[in-house]
Order: C-alpha cells, then structure tokens, then sequence
C-alpha cells in the first residue's frame, strides 16, 4: 500500500481529454520524509511513520519527539502519520509521483465543524408544517418512551455538535498527477476544510 499526507488547497474544474468538464480536489501531496520504520520482530507490525510539514520552532514539540528527529537523522516535522507500507528506510522521500493518473485512492481527512446544530441540519429531519399557528416548524418531536423505561433511549437523534469529525473517502479518482508542482488531483470532493490536513491511500 502506498501512503501520503498533504494538504487540501481547494477545488476547481479541468477538461479531460475527450471535453468533459471534472470538478476536482487539488492537493499539495508531500513530499514527506520517513522518520521511522516499525518491523514485525520489534514493534509487532510493520509500517513506516512519515512527517509532513516541518516546525518552524521546536519549542512548540515535546522533548521526546524533538529527540526521535534527532535520533533519525531527519528535520522536526509537525505532523506525523503510520502508513502500512513496506521496503522504505528512514530519510526516504515519498512524492506525488507515487501516485498516477486513474488510481483509485482512499482520501480521510477531519470534516467541517459546523457547531452546534438542530435536527433538520443534523439528521435531515423533514420538520413540520410551516403554516402559521402551528408551533411546530424546526421541532425535534416527542423523545419518550412511556413508562417503561422512563428514560430516553441512548443513540436518539437529537440537536448536539456536527462535523470535526473524521471522515474517510473510498473509491476517489485520480485525475491528473503534476509532481514538479507536488500537486494531486482527485475527482470530486474530500473531508475537510481549506488548508487541512488529509492522508491519500492507494485503494
């Protein structure tokens, strides 16, 4: 499996060759630099941890972290992630070009907070008529249960906080691959905000 980590710059729109218009994600993919490789014989699994990012300031990481960079020969980074991946040695480079054009990839990324919201935004909840008088426009509805069990069941759908959470993407296209540029451009949307942080996985 190949791995990366890069940041959402936007959307936009491209033309493919036979002329149809593509609503694409652009993505500055990496480049990012393997920090750690975790084998089966002493972490129990294999996979190699990657920074992407590097920290302007140290202070602002931990001492033990600081000295993992140190110990791996590598600039601090302010973002780090596992990917399963294998034959990679610490220092190697991961690019856009890892990726090509027509490869389904699996992009998670943390969503959009959108605060505190009621049940319509929520749970799509139709609501109730919007004539006047009838007091009962955006109202969530009876949350009961009778006598038994006198309480509301867990899981209810009810008003409480949306979005900030995260959100994985399967089966996404890659419509074009500009390493020079460390772009990746994927077919519709993916999770998260503008200049967020998302990981792109080879499906």
């Amino acid at each position: 499996m190949t791995g990366i980590l890069g940041k959402k710059l936007g959307m936009t729109q491209i033309f493919t060759e036979d002329g149809k218009l593509v609503p694409v994600t652009v993505i500055e993919a990496g480049p990012c630099c393997v920090v750690q490789v975790k084998t089966p014989e002493k972490d129990g699994y294999e996979a190699v941890k990657v920074g992407f990012i590097e920290a302007r300031k140290e202070k602002n990481l931990s001492k033990p972290l600081i000295g993992a960079f140190k110990k791996a020969g590598t600039p601090v980074f302010k973002i780090l992630k596992e990917f399963h991946m294998s034959g990679l040695q610490v220092g190697d480079m991961i690019k856009a070009d890892s990726f090509s054009k027509g490869d389904k990839v699996t992009v998670s990324g943390i969503s959009k907070g959108k605060g505190f919201q009621g049940v319509m935004k929520r749970h799509k909840f139709k609501g109730g008529p919007d004539s006047h008088g009838s007091m009962f426009n955006r109202a969530p509805g009876s949350i009961g249960a009778s006598s038994f069990p006198s309480r509301v069941w867990k899981g209810m759908r009810m008003a409480g906080h949306m979005g900030s959470e995260r959100v994985t993407m399967k089966n996404l296209t890659v419509v074009d691959v500009r390493p020079e540029q460390n772009l990746i451009l994927i077919k519709g949307a993916v999770p998260g905000a503008v200049n967020s942080i998302v990981e792109i996985r080879k499906a």
